[in-house]
């Protein structure tokens, strides 16, 4: 199957999707912070070029905020608009369980995060439902289709979650949201589309977040086994 059948295969199960009809927007349009995530949307779409199904939306994953925080956020480049949700990380790429990426790895079972941007393609049913496809367009996420790095819907991602327990849980380096937010991600991001990540640490006001800083990876004590080669520090600083 070509990558143009890929991202059409699936665009008519869409219709039959059931979206909230309300979603909790933690985010308005308008901050400072939007302007900048605009630009990072615009230059994500111009790396895939033709590949582009769409160019309404973009999802930019903003591993720079804790697991806490809404990071995912859906820049509607149409409407001026950005909303924002939650989103988990790879296990691999925050051992401590603290809610905190330490870093990105693009390497074979890492369970690590990829930063780079990411392709859209058709929706599949997986081990957790109906999932988005991710091509990695980047040296950093190449890897993406052969590690099974997609988007889908996970328990663990739910609100309900992180209020039980103080943060997400985490992924095996997949994309992960909750119910509700994934169903809108099925129509506004998934096929043909594209999504970004990075460690940006942006807040609303426009202001930077500097995570916790952190020893090298064979350094931390908490690790139960080795870590993967490959391991690429995350960068605190803007896109």
């Amino acid at each position: 199957m070509n990558r143009r059948d890929l991202i059409k295969g699936t665009l008519a199960a869409g219709a039959a999707l059931a979206v909230p009809a309300r979603l909790p927007a933690q985010v308005r349009a308008g901050l400072p912070r939007d302007a900048k995530l605009a630009e990072i949307a615009k230059r994500a779409q111009a790396k895939a070029g033709d590949m582009l199904w769409a160019n309404d939306y973009v999802g930019i994953a903003d591993f720079g905020l804790k697991s806490t925080e809404p990071r995912f956020h859906f820049v509607n480049l149409v409407a001026g608009e950005v909303k924002s949700y939650l989103v988990t990380h790879g296990d691999g790429s925050d051992p401590e369980h603290d809610g905190w990426l330490n870093w990105f790895s693009n390497v074979h079972g890492s369970h690590c995060t990829s930063k780079g941007t990411y392709a859209t393609f058709g929706w599949y049913t997986g081990r957790y439902g109906t999932s988005i496809r991710l091509e990695g367009l980047d040296a950093t996420n190449s890897n993406a289709l052969d590690r099974a790095i997609v988007m889908h819907r996970a328990n663990y991602a739910e609100r309900q979650h992180l209020e039980k327990w103080g943060r997400l849980g985490r992924s095996n380096g997949c994309f992960a949201m909750g119910d509700a937010e994934f169903k809108l991600a099925l129509l506004q991001l998934g096929g043909g589309r594209v999504i970004h990540a990075d460690s940006l640490g942006l807040q609303a006001d426009g202001t930077v977040v500097t995570p916790p800083t952190i020893d090298e990876p064979a350094d931390i004590e908490i690790l139960q086994r080795d870590l993967p080669t490959g391991i690429e520090q995350s960068n605190p600083g803007v896109y």
